[in-house]
């Protein structure tokens, strides 16, 4: 192996084995501003590669596509994920991809390396059963609990508008109460790239959110507010989430997302059709709603092994 070659600019979590990889990681840190995290994450991809060639490694630029392959099948044999795998490849990529552009290297051999498919998680979802007694936990609330009386109205408000309308958490944060119109029962969202959908608002939520601004007296302005009278972040709708599921027995952590993912796959349950789905939940691409399809299936599959006889 090539003697060691190292910059005094060099990140110090690292000892770099060879000037081409020095220069990456330099040329990583101050041309594309990268941060200590993936500078780490460059090193350790490179380092993970050179301690499985060991012995067998003679350069960088004597590597052959052959020898990336037998790697993603010596890493697939560990059985790391394949979302960890296609990271440890993208380093390697911009690595080879750095040494074309900028050290005359002809060609890169990861290149030629065919990457496995990502897993596709279903998403994980209440049931009907589920959602409903979560709906419900806001009202059960010890009226004697820390804060004004209508932040539970607030949060009954939140939750029911999340399931009503399968709203993701920015879109929710982001309301303003002349995006809702109480007439046709709709509230106008701004979505992913700015683009903005009109949204049916079931008529459960909508009670919600008036009770909730007859209680607070909110008139105009943000929507949902903290108890200083500033909008509602993040952190907040996290931890109020937590709690209501807590208080309603629901045996896992769920997210504001997996309450959007609940809206979608009941709604598919129900019949809705995939189209208005895709448009209701802001998805550009329907193959991005398309997996709410999978999970569909998954339940019925489920029912059906638990009810049939000859199942």
């Amino acid at each position: 192996m090539p003697s060691e070659f190292v910059t005094p600019t060099t990140p110090t979590f690292a000892r770099i084995p060879d000037e081409d990889t020095a220069r990456f990681l330099e040329f990583q840190k101050t041309e594309k501003n990268a941060s200590p995290l993936t500078l780490r994450n460059y090193a350790a991809a490179l380092g993970g590669y050179l301690d499985w060639r060991a012995d067998g490694f003679d350069g960088w630029r004597k590597e052959v596509g052959d020898h990336f392959r037998d790697y993603l099948y010596a890493l697939m044999k560990r059985g790391l994920r394949r979302t960890t795998i296609r990271l440890q490849f993208a380093a390697l990529r911009s690595f080879y991809k750095y040494l074309v552009l900028r050290r005359g290297l002809e060609k890169s051999p990861v290149a030629e390396v065919l990457m496995p498919k990502l897993e596709r998680n279903l998403p994980v979802v209440l049931s009907v059963k589920q959602m409903e007694e979560l709906l419900d936990a806001p009202h059960k609330e010890d009226t004697s609990a820390k804060g004004p009386p209508w932040l539970r109205y607030r949060d009954a408000a939140i939750l029911e508008l999340f399931y009503s309308s399968g709203l993701r958490i920015s879109e929710l944060l982001g309301l303003d109460v002349k995006d809702m119109d109480f007439v046709d029962e709709v509230v106008r969202v701004e979505g992913k790239g700015r683009k903005h959908r009109i949204v049916p608002v079931g008529g459960a939520a909508m009670r919600a959110i008036q009770k909730y601004r007859q209680e607070a007296a909110v008139t105009n302005g943000p929507l949902f507010r903290s108890v200083r009278g500033t909008p509602i972040t993040q952190q907040a709708v996290d931890l109020m989430l937590r709690k209501y599921l807590k208080l309603s027995g629901v045996p896992f952590a769920a997210s504001p997302h997996k309450l959007r993912h609940s809206f979608a796959t009941h709604m598919l349950d129900a019949g809705a059709d995939l189209r208005s789905v895709q448009e209701l939940l802001g998805h550009a691409s329907l193959s991005t709603t398309q997996i709410y399809t999978h999970v569909t299936k998954e339940r019925l599959k489920t029912a059906y092994d638990d009810a049939h006889p000859r199942a």
